[in-house]
This record gives C-alpha cells, sequence and structure tokens, in this order.
C-alpha cells in the first residue's frame, strides 16, 4: 500500500517537472522568435511598412485596444466562427451518421461531396458574398461550410469503427436504435470525431476570416485588409496574432471537451 501511494507521488511529481519543462521551453522559443525578428530588421534595415519590430506591433496592438476597434473586430469574427462551427458540426454529424448506416446513401452522396472539397473556399467566398451580402450570415455559412467536411468524414469513420460484436450484444438485449446510438455508438466513435472537431475548428477561423476578405466592414479579416491598404504592417500583424491567439483558444476548449468526455480512456 505505501509502495503504491510512494508510486503515485512520484508521478504526479515527475509530471509537474515535465510540463514545467514544457513551459519554460515555449517561453524560450517564444523569446528567441521575438530576438530574431527584430534582428532580421536591424541586419537588413528594413522599413517598417515591409517588418515592423515587436516594439512597433505592441504599440499598435495598445492603440487598438484603446480605441476599441480590436475588440470590436475580434468579437464580430469570434461570433461568426462560432456560429459556423455549431451548424457545420451539427449538420456534419447527423448526416454522417446517416451516411454510416446507410450505404446506398453513401454512393449517392459521396461523390457531390468530395467534389465539393475540390473547389477551394476562396473560389466559392464570392459568390457566397453575391448571392447572401456581406453580412454575417455569409461568413457563418463559409465557416460552416470548411468545418462540415473533416466532421463528416470524422463521423463516418468513428461510428464504422464500432465492432460489429457489440452491436450483435446490443441487439441480443434488446436495445432499441436510440439505445445503441446513444449507449454505444456514440462513446465508441467520440475520439474520432473529436479528432475532427480539433481540425474543424482551426478551419473554421479560416473560413470566417476568407469571408472577411471577399466582402465585409468589420472582422479581422477587414482589419487586414485596412492596414494592407493603408500600409499599416503593425496593424496587420495585430490582426494575425489575434487570430492565431483565438484559433489557440479554440483549439484548447476542444481538448477541454475531449478529456471531459474521454475521462474513462484516461482511465484506462
Amino acid at each position: 500500500m505505501e509502495r503504491s501511494i510512494q508510486k503515485q507521488i512520484r508521478s504526479v511529481s515527475l509530471t509537474r517537472q515535465i510540463r514545467r519543462a514544457q513551459g519554460w521551453l515555449l517561453l524560450s522559443s517564444l523569446l528567441t522568435a521575438l530576438l530574431l525578428w527584430q534582428a532580421a530588421i536591424t541586419w537588413w534595415d528594413l522599413p517598417a511598412f515591409i517588418l515592423p519590430g515587436p516594439g512597433a506591433v505592441f504599440q499598435r496592438f495598445l492603440q487598438a485596444a484603446a480605441d476599441g476597434s480590436l475588440l470590436r473586430n475580434a468579437l464580430t469574427t469570434l461570433a461568426e466562427v462560432l456560429l459556423g462551427l455549431a451548424w457545420g458540426i451539427t449538420l456534419a454529424t447527423v448526416l454522417g451518421y446517416f451516411l454510416a448506416r446507410f450505404r446506398t446513401l453513401e454512393r449517392i452522396l459521396s461523390p457531390y461531396l468530395v467534389a465539393s472539397q475540390a473547389v477551394p473556399i476562396a473560389a466559392i467566398a464570392p459568390l457566397l458574398i453575391i448571392w447572401f451580402g456581406s453580412g454575417m450570415f455569409s461568413k457563418v455559412l463559409i465557416s460552416g461550410l470548411i468545418v462540415f467536411f473533416p466532421v463528416l468524414v470524422n463521423t463516418v469513420v468513428g461510428l464504422r469503427a464500432v465492432p460489429e460484436n457489440l452491436r450483435d450484444l446490443m441487439r441480443s438485449m434488446k436495445a432499441t436504435t436510440w439505445q445503441t446510438l446513444t449507449r454505444l455508438e456514440i462513446p465508441a466513435a467520440l475520439p474520432v470525431i473529436l479528432g475532427g472537431l480539433r481540425i474543424g475548428t482551426a478551419l473554421s477561423v479560416i473560413g470566417a476570416t476568407v469571408g472577411e476578405f471577399v466582402g465585409a466592414d468589420r472582422g479581422l479579416g477587414f482589419m487586414i485588409n485596412v492596414g494592407r491598404g493603408q500600409y499599416d504592417t503593425a496593424l496587420v500583424f495585430v490582426a494575425i496574432f489575434t487570430l492565431v491567439a483565438m484559433s489557440l483558444a479554440l483549439y484548447g476548449v476542444v481538448i477541454l471537451i475531449e478529456k471531459r468526455l474521454l475521462y474513462w480512456q484516461e482511465a484506462q
């Protein structure tokens, strides 16, 4: 008993040391990147409209934060991303269930779904802006479309990977279709579905930004267009770093959800 407790204590201590080392490694890599950034500007004597220094970008960030433009545009993009994620994930999981369950439906729809992914979202975005206007709805639509396919594929793959002997067990216990779905299929397919959600979360930010590039009067993509038109490269960097932070935050939320829902895997 005592040996088991001591082993657990050593394991926890080792985990903390690893996390602390990872934190210092991340911090040191960021500092190194900033130093190399500033060194490149000094070495090649680059003007600010080509490549602003880290200090200039930070000052521009403070200015955009103070006048409220950064928060206003970031919230617009975040709303588009979240709404796009909501409808893209919902449609993908529902359709993915039916494709996994009915092979004939998959054979009918698969060519169209694959063909839709052959067209870059940047080529479709102008059409959607023309059809649905430059408001938020078109950006939500673009964001959801780019999320749809990876979540759909992972849903189909995850549901198809459920062992058939477990399905036979559920049938022998006279389980209903709903019970089989909620007690067997969803828990078994959840790791694969969440893997698709990780990809879709990062792509959703790209979709919303592409829509804002094409036509918008607000959002981080709009900020990038403004900075580009005014040769305010520091503002472009501020918008880009905000998009990166948003993607990382959303990705972290998915990781937390994954740990919450798949706690039984960690226990095993």
